[in-house]
């Protein structure tokens, strides 16, 4: 049956075994869990690999550098050690994960990215021309492994991580065996499933990490919504691992339209950065509560049954627990102030075909073209109205001018009669750009489905350069005094 949950993953290293100076003590063996403790996360997910060794004591496959005790580098020494300081007193570094969070009143789940593992074969990989997953050693370690995380531990539910490649794993499939893949893929999934849910006493759960569009998945070969008719996955979540950006206008109506009238669950993934390091004239930027809260808005208002989330800024500080606090409930969020976001592309989004709109080039004699862009809002505008102080529309564009001329439109209607602030486009190099920031009084966004038009209508004269609409953002700012003043 359908469940709704808030899930938080932990990875094993950058924010647990890669940090800690072995030996580990005990409290530092808790802090996954214990850090999310007493927010409205009720499933804990653990990352148990990255493809190069297992992070718990396995029977069945090659622990984390247990064939070798020679590290290139800091975390990797902290890694065996953590564990193995554990093992050393009788304690399983996994076991006591699983029972923490219990004690906490949690599930654990634990999460495989299937993937070649630290025992296979580099040949059988597809980033190395092999066959993948359709070589039959290669699903049966994956199989293996699975079972015993389902079987031999008191996990209440397994996680196929489908998601990470390429950003953290190869392909399962070339491009050109994806076709031939994808029916021997669901049969493996069928196997999962049979093995999960006749583990002696309570079955086990299973999920999986899917790409955010039906087309990017069938393209590499998962044929998500078998699995989801033949209820082979409890619960599915959209998502890109690498592409870190907080996304919420993820098009995952057919996830929702898909598990309708059945036993999956849909909790999409709230990637926590508003800007990568990758990014010109940026560093790392952790998304705002506000950010956080919209995208979380905007998801149940999509009708998803939970929410998913994972690396916030460590250690989690206020607003992370905030985040972790308000994302279990809709009523939490509803009527807070929202910044929402303009989807914004990542070299990880564009390897996989994701398709997002910024940033988005105007050329200098690209003149009387409308470039649409769309984004959700889950704000009732109308029916809300006395409850909105203010809504603020923010668009960055790089090269700007004041003499060039534009047009900006929001669901048709002309902003020129809208008060227009411009800011600096980056506080680490000011001439970059501008901000042009709207207060919007005459025209609003809707409830619902939102177009931002932009149209490059004069250059300013002699200029050649490329404009370069960098982001956009809606702040719609919430209070319960009436934003007006006199009668209603």
């Amino acid at each position: 049956m359908k469940r709704q949950r808030t899930i938080y993953f932990n990875d094993a290293r950058h924010y647990y075994l890669f940090v800690f100076e072995p030996p580990m003590a005990l409290e530092d063996a808790w802090i996954p869990i214990d850090e999310c403790a007493g927010t409205s996360v009720d499933t804990f997910i653990y990352g148990v690999a990255r493809g190069d060794g297992l992070f718990y004591p396995s029977k069945v496959g090659l622990r984390f550098r247990d064939d070798t005790q020679t590290f290139e580098a800091a975390p990797s020494y902290r890694v065996w050690n953590n564990m193995q300081s554990l093992i050393d007193r009788g304690l399983d570094p996994l076991t006591v994960l699983i029972d923490r969070a219990h004690e906490k009143g949690m599930d654990f789940f634990a999460s495989l990215r299937i993937a070649p593992q630290g025992a296979s074969d580099p040949a059988v990989s597809s980033r190395e021309g092999g066959p993948g997953f359709l070589d039959d050693d290669l699903r049966e370690h994956n199989f293996l492994i699975l079972k015993e995380l389902a079987h031999d531990y008191p996990t209440d539910g397994i996680e196929l991580d489908l998601a990470a490649p390429p950003g953290g794993s190869p392909f399962l499939f070339r491009d050109e065996d994806a076709a031939e893949g994808m029916p021997v893929l669901t049969d493996w999934v069928r196997r999962v499933a049979e093995m999960a849910r006749s583990r002696p006493g309570e079955r086990a759960q299973v999920g999986a990490r899917v790409y955010p569009t039906e087309e990017i998945n069938a393209r590499v070969g998962y044929d998500v919504r078998t699995w989801i008719e033949e209820g082979l996955v409890d619960y599915v979540t959209p998502m890109i691992y690498a592409h870190m950006v907080v996304d919420s206008n993820m098009p995952i109506d057919w996830l929702v339209e898909a598990t309708e009238g059945t036993n999956t669950s849909v909790y999409p993934m709230l990637a926590p950065y508003y800007a990568g390091m990758a990014r010109r004239y940026h560093t790392r930027e952790w998304a705002t509560p506000e950010m956080m809260r919209a995208a979380v808005a905007n998801y149940w208002d999509m009708g998803v049954d939970g929410m998913y989330t994972f690396f916030l800024k460590w250690p989690i500080d206020d607003a992370g627990r905030t985040v972790l606090a308000e994302m279990g409930d809709h009523d939490l969020v509803k009527d807070k102030t929202k910044h929402y976001l303009v989807r914004r592309r990542t070299d990880m989004s564009d390897t996989v075909g994701y398709d997002l709109p910024l940033p988005l080039e105007i050329a200098h004699d690209d003149i009387g073209t409308s470039h649409d862009m769309d984004f959700y809002v889950s704000d009732d505008m109308e029916g809300d109205a006395d409850r909105i102080r203010e809504v603020r529309l923010k668009i960055l564009i790089a090269d700007l001018l004041a003499d060039d001329r534009l047009t900006i439109k929001l669901n048709g209607d002309s902003l020129e009669n809208e008060l227009c602030r411009r800011a600096y486009g980056s506080f680490i190099d000011a001439y970059w750009g501008q901000w042009l920031e709207f207060v919007l009084e005459g025209v609003r966004p809707r409830k619902g489905r939102n177009v931002l038009s932009i149209t490059l209508d004069e250059r300013a004269k002699g200029v050649i350069g490329t404009l370069v609409v960098e982001d956009a953002e809606l702040i719609i700012e919430r209070h319960p005094f009436p934003s007006r003043f006199g009668p209603g």
